[in-house]
């Protein structure tokens, strides 16, 4: 065991519910909160923040587009990372604001191992956070907060991070998750064929596994207990979000939830004096993309990123997935958790379960920040079960850039090195798929769709499909047809023929009798 061997030493979470608005934590406030209990765990606790020379705070959900966040009006923390390291009194060499995407607190753990294998960096703390919730009942009660803060000090702002969608997507609905996830959901029923109700079966017996787990959790926000039943019936308060997703299998944003990991040397940390009790290993780690556009992608039933970078972080670790001991698979849809397990062979009952914390619709969905949640509920499970494995999946965007990170208290041996991710990218950029027309015209198919609801009521149709005559691809709506919309809700459309059109930009697709 090397010196420079990265470790996690420490792990902390926060949840903050039934607190006055005016009473409650600013975002970076629940941030703080959440790396002081990550120092605590390291059994060293405020000793620890002296020694802290980066900080990495993941983007919170209002600075990740580029409206104005999200129409946030209480300020805003000029550099996310000094805020939180004010509040734990450290003062960091680098400070770096992550970007966009759930794959991020994965993504940076790779880094920062790398660097403090490389001797870059001594110690680091990664925290992130949302307020959504209290953000949310503020601004519905006229209430103004006092959001803004200003503190001195570099900043590595990595912005916003790879496009996910075209303008062109977007003007049909795709590159909004709760209706651009939908569109793998069907496409997986139907590759698997299933028909609708059996697949609905499946997928609420998936989830009220997580939905159990989360009822569990100390830390969940949303940790009501439900069926599969439950979860599947569609009902005035479980009311259709985009179809086959009632609103009870989404992720759900509104919460106050912070999470944080320290990472360090084993070097620094005998140094430090840190128990080897609570080191936890970096076995593998893994990063790789989906071809970004949505209507680029190979298919609709398959996620060949995951399936790559997964392996590739196991081949790291020396180990397959029958070694693992416990997941948390990110799992903002059932489809993300479902091609998870198609892609590295799981049954959906794997009695292992695939997740720790409850997952984004139950335990909660704090923005870009989940999987520091789901490493930071790992971390006690490995340190009880020393020989254990854990993995950890981190996805960002719909479907679109992934991180897997495998954990262990059992050592590494010998020297840490992860393989640069541009060696096994080529394996997902290599696939091809169909060609992709904006503009077209003539009779089609369906490749793959959803419908979409607004308060429980059929809003539109949106339809990824194949041209007749040059199976180019395209993606288009559906008029606008209560009886139309809700009919697709009851039978499979996939290969259901019709006629696509363009006019000003936008495409219509109208299904045949």
């Amino acid at each position: 065991m090397e010196d420079s061997t990265p470790i996690v030493v420490g792990g902390g979470q926060f949840t903050e519910k039934d607190v006055i608005p005016e009473q409650a934590q600013a975002p970076m406030g629940i941030a703080g909160e959440a790396a002081k209990a990550a120092l605590a765990d390291t059994g060293i606790g405020d000793a620890l923040a002296a020694h802290i020379d980066t900080i990495v705070s993941i983007r919170i959900f209002p600075d990740s587009t580029n409206r104005p966040r999200l129409q946030i009006p209480f300020g805003r923390a000029e550099n996310p990372p000094r805020a939180v390291a004010a509040r734990i009194g450290a003062n960091p060499a680098n400070a770096i604001y992550g970007n966009v995407g759930g794959n991020t607190p994965q993504k940076y753990i790779n880094e920062l191992a790398e660097r403090i294998t490389e001797g870059e960096v001594g110690v680091a703390l990664i925290a992130g956070s949302e307020a959504i919730k209290t953000a949310q009942t503020a601004m519905r009660n006229d209430i103004m907060l006092d959001w803004q803060e200003q503190h001195a000090g570099s900043l590595d702002d990595r912005g916003l991070g790879e496009k996910l969608f075209t303008p062109h997507e977007f003007a049909h609905g795709v590159g909004i998750p709760i209706q651009t996830y939908p569109l793998f959901e069907n496409a997986l029923r139907h590759h698997k064929g299933l028909s609708i109700e059996d697949h609905m079966r499946k997928m609420g017996a998936l989830f009220e596994k997580f939905s159990a787990v989360a009822a569990n959790n100390s830390y969940s926000f949303y940790g009501k207990y439900r069926t599969a039943e439950e979860l599947i019936t569609v009902t005035p308060e479980n009311r259709w979000i985009s179809f086959p997703y009632p609103k009870w299998v989404n992720a759900m944003d509104s919460v106050n939830q912070g999470a944080a990991v320290v990472l360090t040397s084993v070097g620094k940390a005998r140094e430090l004096g840190i128990d080897p009790a609570k080191w936890v290993f970096l076995h593998g780690c893994a990063e790789a993309n989906e071809k970004i556009n949505v209507t680029d992608r190979v298919n609709y039933y398959s996620a060949p990123a995951i399936g790559v970078n997964t392996r590739h972080a196991m081949a790291m670790a020396g180990i397959s997935v029958s070694d693992i001991n416990c997941f948390d698979f990110y799992s903002c849809f059932p489809s993300a958790v479902e091609l998870a397990c198609e892609e590295l062979g799981l049954d959906y009952d794997d009695p292992r379960g695939f997740t720790v914390t409850g997952g984004l619709p139950f335990f909660g969905g704090p923005g870009n920040n989940y999987s520091t949640h789901g490493l930071a509920a790992m971390l006690p499970r490995l340190r009880a079960n020393p020989e254990h494995f854990g993995m950890v999946t981190a996805n960002g965007g719909y479907l679109s850039k992934h991180a897997t990170g495998i954990y262990s208290a059992r050592p590494f041996a010998g020297l840490w090195q992860r393989e640069n991710p541009a060696n096994y990218q080529q394996e997902v950029d290599e696939l091809t798929g169909p060609q992709v027309t904006e503009t077209p015209d003539g009779p089609a198919v369906i490749e793959t769709y959803t419908v979409c609801f607004a308060k429980g009521q059929p809003e539109k149709g949106i339809v990824i499909g194949r041209l007749a005559q040059s199976n180019e691809r395209f993606v288009a709506n559906t008029p606008v047809d209560a009886e139309l919309l809700l009919s697709m809700t009851q039978s499979e459309q996939i290969g259901r023929q019709g006629t696509v059109t363009n006019k000003g930009g936008l495409n219509l697709f109208v299904p045949s009798d």
